[in-house]
């Protein structure tokens, strides 16, 4: 809805005037709230911006999003959102978001409209291909160890190590700990050591 800046002053005079002759507002602000929101989908969810996980409520009408709320039946935020998580309603409804995956080729100057499938594939055949290359089953090590006589020599060892130097992963502050849980475990599970997340950086 559009309001020009004429109509703004006129309606703040009016929300003063009435404020100050002790009318109630509240019923009139309900009523133009849920005209927006009848009928539509209610679904709760978890904003995707940091590790707070503030609950978020979204309504929807025909699968198009009309409308953003903080829950307030949420523990953690109890309905209160900061400004990014205010501003979830612009995230979804944005004519400027990508809604397909950008691929810019070696060398190329410019980025390209993909298939999510080829990008699924692409990645899986990259991610082989490099832990394929750089995997090592065993590593090299200096350790020292104690003779019989009691003097100390040091010594080159070759341990098991089963891992990839060649792939690192950096997890997300808006995933909750069961998603964490299981990217740490395929991260480790393909060999993988150099591990982060994003909340410790």
């Amino acid at each position: 809805m559009g309001v020009s800046r004429r109509d703004f002053l006129k309606l703040s005079g009016v929300s003063l005037l009435a404020g100050s002759a002790g009318i109630n507002l509240e019923p009139a602000k309900a009523y133009a709230q849920g005209l927006r929101i009848k009928n539509a989908k209610e679904t709760t969810t978890v904003c995707p911006y940091c590790s707070v996980g503030c609950g978020i409520i979204v309504h929807t009408v025909d699968g198009k999003v009309v409308n953003t709320e903080g829950d307030a039946d949420h523990p953690i935020n109890e309905g209160a959102l900061c400004s990014k998580g205010g501003s979830l309603y612009q995230l979804v409804n944005n004519s400027l978001r990508p809604s397909k995956p950008l691929y810019r080729a070696p060398g190329a100057d410019k980025w390209k409209e993909v298939e999510w499938s080829w990008a699924f594939d692409e990645i899986a055949k990259r991610v082989k291909g490099t832990r394929d290359r750089t995997f090592k089953t065993t590593s090299k090590s200096k350790v020292t160890e104690k003779l019989p006589d009691g003097t100390e020599k040091v010594v080159e060892k070759e341990f098991v190590v089963n891992r990839t130097d060649g792939i690192a992963h950096i997890g997300s502050a808006a995933l909750d700990n069961e998603e964490c849980f299981l990217i740490q475990k395929m991260m480790r599970s393909w060999g993988l050591t150099w591990i982060e997340h994003q909340a410790r950086i």
